[in-house]
């Protein structure tokens, strides 16, 4: 049976891929653009199972409104997927707070905003799938991107102790964290803080550089994603995270064996704080 979908941030990138594999296999997808001219473009790719509507999820006082307005046109939504977010880069004493704050409005308050606005109606209808869209970032660190990381750690968090709080109304909540896929995220969908701090140039200057010359040439394919994540919405019983993409597996599988270690060294020392 076909499923209706409401995915963020569907003019590009993995939402444009999930939001076409989801037309292809039959399902209803509701999608939010920034414009009306990318919601013309986005509803003549289905005219009978494709809606649009513009809107920012960080204007959240507009949200319960699109919802209202797309149940009514394409019926209960089964699955919401938070897919509308973007990258920042850059050293973190470099990067102002106003620009944490932009990411954290987009890719943690948005989500959640959406979430909140999905659940009644899924916790009335005892079902429902939430898939929110992380990274590897969500899991692991490198430099320049403390901001993202941060914002990507906390989705993860939220999505994880959701899922353990919906799971009772038969409610699905996941985590998908991609690798480096070939989308816009480290081309024009990245913000990049300038630089003005020269002692960070030696490790900071050849990540930047590599980020951009990589752009494009991931080894990630959003077709094959897209796939994915339609294979994840079929399954019965499906994981509270997803990792998509190899580099993404062997870096979080690095990560894992790090913490195993570290946590064994300082065991003896993490023990102690017991009360007597």
């Amino acid at each position: 049976m076909g499923k209706t979908f409401f995915i963020t941030g569907v003019s590009s990138g993995f939402g444009r891929a999930l939001a076409q594999a989801a037309l292809d296999a039959g399902h209803t997808v509701i999608g939010t653009i920034r414009s009306e001219e990318a919601r013309a473009a986005f509803i003549a790719l289905n005219a009978q199972r494709a809606h649009a509507y513009v809107l920012d999820v960080t204007r959240f006082d507009d949200i319960a409104s699109v919802l209202s307005q797309a149940e009514a046109s394409a019926g209960a939504i089964d699955v919401l997927v938070n897919n509308a977010g973007y990258g920042h880069e850059g050293v973190m004493e470099e990067s102002p707070l106003e620009e944490m704050r932009r990411q954290f409005d987009v890719n943690v308050f948005g989500a959640v905003a959406m979430m909140k606005a999905v659940l009644p109606g899924m916790r009335t209808r005892r079902r429902g799938h939430i898939i929110n869209i992380t990274s590897m970032g969500g899991f692991i660190t490198m430099p320049g991107i403390a901001y993202y990381a941060g914002s990507k750690f906390a989705l993860e968090g939220i999505s994880e102790t959701l899922g353990k709080e919906v799971r009772q109304f038969g409610i699905h909540v996941t985590a998908v964290a991609p690798g480096s896929f070939r989308t816009d995220w480290a081309g024009r969908s990245m913000v990049r803080s300038a630089r003005s701090i020269d002692d960070y140039d030696a490790l900071f200057d050849p990540i930047r550089a590599t980020r951009a010359a990589r752009s494009g040439k991931q080894p990630g394919d959003p077709a094959r994603a897209a796939q994915a994540i339609l294979q994840l919405v079929a399954a019965q019983n499906p994981p509270a995270h997803l990792l998509l993409g190899s580099d993404a597996l062997g870096l979080v599988r690095d990560k894992l064996a790090q913490m195993e270690s570290e946590i064994s060294a300082w065991e003896t020392l993490t023990r102690s704080t017991d009360a007597a």
